[in-house]
């Protein structure tokens, strides 16, 4: 595929956005001031910011639509002035957790589709001379890894700042490279072997499409579903890394497994107090994984699979909890990522885009009936980082809301804390707090439990 043109699963999230539902995802990155530079001007980060993101040509790309027949491509904005995405903005350190309130109001706010989709803020203002960052990035133009890699380039001694990226190879399935070939040098053997990926990639897909045909629930749908709402309210919640290592030595499962489990107790407790259930059904979370071929490859586009791991919000005691979900993560990864309901995006990248924008926005809708939310953890390297010479301290990430569902979780390990990003809607906006505090207290739950 070109370099330029945008896959099926890009153009996706594209069809998806609407002001209610924006397919735009992100990360609050928090920084304290260090002993040489003191605090930070605001208007001195931004420009430090901007000059940054002039060099990276993946932020200096639009997108210009193909209408309904043709597929979008990306294109260099030729009026491109990064100043012109990062802003500043001084909170006040006395209101209630001001970072969570303005990050909240800010991540409402759709990307202009007319430029490049990405935004940077940077705030001021908060306790201890700290500042933070606020980035924002369209769906449609990475996926969680891509975008990781992109907010890195714009801190302190990135190797990729100023680096020309190309987009990524995608693999399509279990049989290895699938990327764009030349045409020339074609062999008798090169065209047996495409024509076996065609139809493995033909049985594949009628798989995922079976599964997810088996995975769609009957009603009553689950209480996390809400009225459509353009208000989102975030949490911030950051967890020791050392209970959760405890936690692994102590009760077994990865460390997936185990914020899995807390996040499983935390919906629990919150369901609970606020609907007033003794034992609240089974949850279902789309939980992303990625497809990458390998580690460093360049973060344009999206390359995703996923699995529907069952929550069991049902079992009381917080041991059981973890077995029951390592026993599910296992059984997903032993299937792999391109079987099963989970591989979604999978199905996705294989329609063509005018499928997608005809179909794609209204089948969103149906969400709801395959999974109740989003749980996506996202890479970041265990070096320290920093910005302006300011230290990188607390780093949330942000996941996009699918239709009508009013709670996701974003997760990030570094430096010790295990930083979990809430992003609710709806009828949860306003019980935000509480599901924070219920995440703080499940893993202390379960750390109390180790010997």
């Amino acid at each position: 595929m070109p370099a330029d043109r945008l896959s099926a699963l890009d153009t996706a999230f594209l069809c998806i956005e609407r002001p209610t539902t924006p397919m735009h995802m992100g990360a609050v990155g928090v920084f304290a001031p260090s002993r040489a530079y003191g605090r930070r001007d605001g208007a001195d980060v931004a420009a430090l910011v901007a000059e940054r993101a002039e060099r990276s040509p993946r932020l200096r790309q639009r997108l210009r639509s193909g209408g309904l027949l043709l597929p979008d491509r990306w294109e260099p904005d030729p009026r491109f002035d990064a100043t012109a995405h990062v802003s500043t903005h001084h909170v006040d350190s006395d209101t209630a957790d001001p970072l969570a309130s303005h990050a909240s109001r800010w991540f409402e706010t759709p990307l202009d589709p007319r430029t490049p989709l990405w935004n940077v803020r940077i705030v001021t203002g908060l306790p201890e001379g700290r500042f933070a960052t606020l980035f924002k990035i369209h769906h449609a133009l990475c996926d969680g890894a891509g975008a990781a890699e992109l907010a890195l380039s714009l801190l302190d001694g990135s190797p990729t700042a100023g680096t020309a990226h190309r987009r990524t190879a995608r693999t399509h399935g279990p049989g290895g490279d699938r990327s764009d070939r030349p045409d020339d040098g074609v062999t008798l053997d090169d065209v047996w072997r495409d024509a076996r990926r065609l139809v493995d990639d033909a049985a594949e897909t009628a798989g995922i499409a079976t599964a997810l045909l088996r995975a769609v629930r009957p009603l009553p749908l689950s209480p996390t579903v809400t009225a459509q709402s353009a208000r989102r309210q975030m949490g911030f919640v950051r967890l020791d890394a050392d209970d959760l290592r405890r936690i692994r030595r102590a009760h077994g499962g990865t460390s997936h497994d185990v914020v899995l489990a807390v996040l499983a107790g935390a919906l629990r407790a919150w369901l609970r107090d606020r609907n007033g259930e003794a034992a609240p059904r089974a949850l279902r979370a789309l939980v992303p994984v990625s497809i990458r071929r390998r580690r460093g490859d360049p973060p344009g586009g999206n390359a995703l699979s996923g699995y529907l791991c069952d929550l069991p919000v049902d079992v009381e005691d917080p041991v059981r909890r973890l077995r029951a979900v390592t026993e599910a993560m296992n059984r997903h990864k032993q299937a792999g990522p391109w079987r099963g309901a989970g591989a979604l995006p999978v199905l996705a990248e294989r329609l063509p885009s005018a499928v997608h924008r005809l179909a794609t926005r209204t089948l969103a809708h149906a969400a709801p009936t395959l999974f109740d939310t989003v749980i996506t953890t996202v890479p970041l390297p265990g070096l320290p980082l920093s910005l302006d010479g300011a230290p990188l301290c607390e780093t949330y990430p942000v996941v996009p809301l699918a239709p009508h569902q009013s709670v996701g979780f974003a997760v990030s390990t570094y430096r010790g804390g295990v930083h979990v990003g809430l992003n609710t809607a709806g009828d949860a906006m306003h019980q935000a707090g509480a599901l924070a505090d219920a995440v703080t207290k499940s893993m202390a739950a379960l750390a109390q439990l180790c010997p």
